[in-house]
């Protein structure tokens, strides 16, 4: 039987759906929220207000965002239950495998987590929001046998999560950049873990369900974990001076080069040319040039080759530094991912089953048509 049905590898140009939330022109390197350019959020806005601008659809009044900024600190301590589960999780666990397990257990302790209303989900997501750096930062001290810190009221989110990593408050500068890093990752489009999120909640499980879902795709090497294997690479490179015979013994290999190259973008991934900026402030400022000289010299000869083929360093070619300055080890940058990622998980998920329909996709047959049933003592 033959069949001349398409296939869209990977789904790649298949619509599901319609979004008002984020547009992505990968040619030209454009990323907008609400049709604001991701730039400018960078610039003027915060991760409370952009999460908030995607749950709302709009831009906040300024009473709207004081308030929620309001429920999140309200909403930032998580069970005293899941504090001992999260005590209690073996030693050298993955962190996102320790975040999936902890984001399952939370919807054990929500009674409301069985409420698929609208306004049920909406509850949910600001709490989801506000725990889930309670949540990462919980997981980090435990596993290094640390007291486990509680969240502060008076802090921003961002400079509260890095409070909570360390027990000492980030400096306004060092708050701001975590912000900013968070700020880009919100949102991106219908990637692997949000369009896992959107399936599972097509099926009006709970939110609970959906973002485990989402979380479990995220862990993936070839959607979350770019950004921690860049920082592999700059420690296999060593120092700035032999960069640029590195990354050209790669390209002649032809071998995969971590944050660089995107599904989507065929120019600079404009959330790169963000952190680009205020990773070479950091190296200046601190004197912590090794790894952006190192980056800058793989970013020009990448360009120079490649470039012209579509292929440019994305938003993880850049982050892992940025982290890195903050005190986050690597193995924490694919759950910082989540921290930020989980107000565009919540905000599409909102979005789309406010006019649901069941996702069930289709596959090509390719099997045999004309098999029949052996019996088990007749076959060879």
């Amino acid at each position: 039987m033959t069949n001349t049905a398409s296939i869209a590898k990977g789904l790649e140009g298949v619509l599901f759906t319609e979004s008002k939330l984020t547009f992505i022109n990968g040619t030209e390197g454009i990323l907008t929220h609400l049709g604001i350019p991701i730039q400018e959020w960078a610039e003027n806005s915060t991760f409370e207000e952009l999460s908030l601008a995607l749950l709302n659809g709009q831009l906040p009044t300024a009473a709207e965002l004081a308030q929620f900024d309001a429920d999140l600190k309200a909403n930032r301590a998580i069970p005293e239950a899941l504090t001992e589960i999260i005590k209690g999780m073996p030693r050298g666990v993955h962190p996102m495998q320790a975040l999936r397990t902890a984001v399952s257990y939370l919807g054990l302790l929500d009674p409301q987590a069985e409420d698929t209303s609208a306004e049920g989900r909406r509850a949910i997501a600001t709490r989801m929001i506000a725990q889930f750096s309670t949540i990462i930062a919980a997981i980090n001290r435990a596993q290094e046998g640390q007291d486990i810190i509680a969240p502060r009221m008076d802090l921003t989110h961002a400079g509260n999560y890095l409070y909570m990593l360390s027990g000492k408050e980030p400096t306004a500068e060092q708050a701001r950049l975590f912000d900013i890093a968070l700020v880009l990752h919100v949102d991106h489009g219908m990637n692997a873990s949000t369009f896992t999120a959107i399936a599972t909640g097509s099926t009006l499980s709970d939110m609970y369900s959906c973002i485990t879902s989402a979380i479990g795709a995220l862990k993936g090497p070839l959607h979350g974990g770019a950004n921690e294997a860049v920082m592999d690479m700059l420690d296999e490179v060593g120092t700035p001076d032999k960069a640029e015979a590195f990354i050209t013994k790669k390209l002649d290999n032809k071998e995969k080069i971590m944050g660089v190259g995107h599904r989507v973008y065929k120019y600079f991934d404009p959330r790169s040319r963000v952190l680009r900026d205020y990773a070479e402030h950091v190296a200046n400022k601190e004197g912590k040039s090794n790894y952006y000289q190192i980056l800058e010299t793989i970013e020009k000869v990448v360009v120079d080759r490649i470039g012209s083929k579509g292929i440019y360093p994305n938003v993880d070619f850049y982050s892992g530094t940025v982290y890195s300055d903050l005190g986050i080890k690597k193995e924490y940058f694919t759950p910082i991912f989540a921290l930020a990622r989980i107000s565009g998980w919540c905000a599409s998920l909102i979005e789309y089953t406010g006019n649901n329909r069941l996702l069930r996709p289709d596959a090509v047959y390719t099997g045999a048509t004309d098999a029949h049933y052996v019996k088990l003592q007749d076959r060879q």
